[in-house]
């Protein structure tokens, strides 16, 4: 099984239809809300995953704990299993100028894995870290857990930590988005000392939303081949009294095809279009008539090839606990994700709505390219639009993820400080 960010790279779309292959599919996806990957759930998975497999939690330990602030420069960082085998392990530094993997090594008996011992495996200061691990319990079971933590910012510096990567190549519908580790009081003079141009020229707006996170985006999505910049000169910046600026760098990304998806909620069906053009029909299927699915246009803000989905993140009971959810596509900060269903009776898809609010698309356990969802995620980017419509619910929040596109330009403009 694959558990890795997907490549910024996308595959060479195919001209395929999933439509006639309604048949054939197995039903019905699950809403999701919460914190990181822990998130989702569907409509009559009780039965299909009860008791067994313990909370990834308690199958894979990860040191620092995940969400952690302040980590010292030379903190421990380690992975674990109490019991089983740890598969993959992967530690990066994200949301810089400079994306990398911290070195190290799964140990022989499978129990642990630890950073190198040399100064390549030590932390940076003012970083954001990602932990991604798969294992297999002792029961054989797979779990994959996914967790972050920053390490210590100087005192009386701030930072922003912002998507998207340096270098990465993205979709058409990425927002520039800055999250500040303090609030910011003086915001039109950090404002003032980003920079977001690209080639060809477009204007670009910041946005404010509350006094930690700035956005930046053109009034339409960008074009395809466009080169983005992104400076920072946040250098000794007054952000707040006493508070100043650590960053001065530049980094730039580009943008790939122009790849947009819509939603039918009450078709069941998903549109998936390449420059305009129509390349496949999905059926789908979206939030119940208790558990809808968020309006609006989202943005793939993450792309995981497996996660677990547990419904006690999201404020519900114990309906579902999904260890290997296949196909994971992160829509909202919020847990909305479009992803792979191998658990569902057949019949849903393009037929009814059953899940918690998530999109859902046939998929096999343990994923496969060959399936709806696999055939979806390989030609998916970070930065490409889903929009649903004719759902229930009410239109998704801008600050939701990155759910700006959902805002006219007027008010766009009406939120910066400049």
């Amino acid at each position: 099984m694959r558990f890795v960010l997907k490549r910024a790279g996308a595959t060479t779309a195919a001209a395929l239809t999933w439509v006639g292959l309604t048949a054939a599919l197995v039903a019905g996806l699950a809403g999701c809300s919460g914190d990181h990957l822990d998130i989702g759930g569907v409509d009559g998975v009780k039965d299909v995953v009860a008791g067994k497999a313990r909370s990834p939690r308690d199958v894979i330990l990860v040191t620092p704990e995940d969400g952690v602030k302040g980590v010292k420069a030379d903190g421990r960082i380690e992975v674990r299993v109490p019991g089983g085998r740890l598969e993959r392990v992967r530690v990066m530094k994200a949301e810089d100028a400079q994306p990398e993997e911290v070195p190290g090594r799964i140990t022989e008996d499978g129990l642990s894995w630890e950073p190198s011992q040399d100064a390549a495996g030590r932390l940076e200061l003012a970083a954001k870290y990602t932990v991604d691990a798969v294992a297999l319990d002792g029961h054989g079971h797979r779990q994959a857990r996914h967790t972050t933590f920053t390490t210590l910012v100087p005192e009386h510096r701030f930072i922003g930590y912002f998507k998207p990567e340096n270098r990465s190549t993205v979709g058409v519908g990425m927002i520039v988005s800055f999250n500040f580790n303090q609030a910011i009081e003086n915001r039109a003079a950090v404002e003032r000392a980003i920079k977001v141009t690209s080639t060809p020229p477009v204007e670009v707006v910041g946005h404010w939303f509350g006094k930690e996170r700035l956005d930046f985006r053109p009034r339409e999505y960008w074009k395809p081949g466009t080169k983005v910049a992104v400076d920072m000169r946040l250098r000794d910046v007054p952000g707040a009294a006493g508070v100043y600026g650590i960053q001065e760098r530049r980094i730039g990304f580009t943008i790939g095809r122009d790849q947009q998806s819509l939603v039918d909620a009450d078709a069941h069906t998903m549109e998936v279009r390449r420059g305009g053009e129509l390349v496949s029909t999905v059926p789908i299927s979206a939030g119940s008539p208790k558990n809808t699915t968020y309006n609006g246009k989202m943005v793939v803000t993450e792309m995981f090839d497996v996660t677990r989905m547990n419904s006690r993140t999201v404020g519900f009971g114990g309906e579902y606990d999904i260890p290997d959810v296949p196909h994971a596509i992160r829509l909202t900060a919020s847990g909305t994700f479009l992803h792979g269903n191998y658990w569902a009776s057949s019949g849903t898809f393009g037929a009814s709505n059953t899940s918690h609010g998530c999109v859902g698309l046939r998929d096999v356990k343990g994923g496969s390219p060959d399936t709806p969802a696999g055939w979806f995620f390989d030609r998916t980017l970070v930065g490409d639009v889903v929009e649903v419509i004719n759902s229930r619910d009410k239109t998704v929040a801008p600050d939701n993820g990155l759910g700006g596109w959902n805002l006219d330009w007027a008010k766009w403009r009406a939120g910066s400080a400049l």
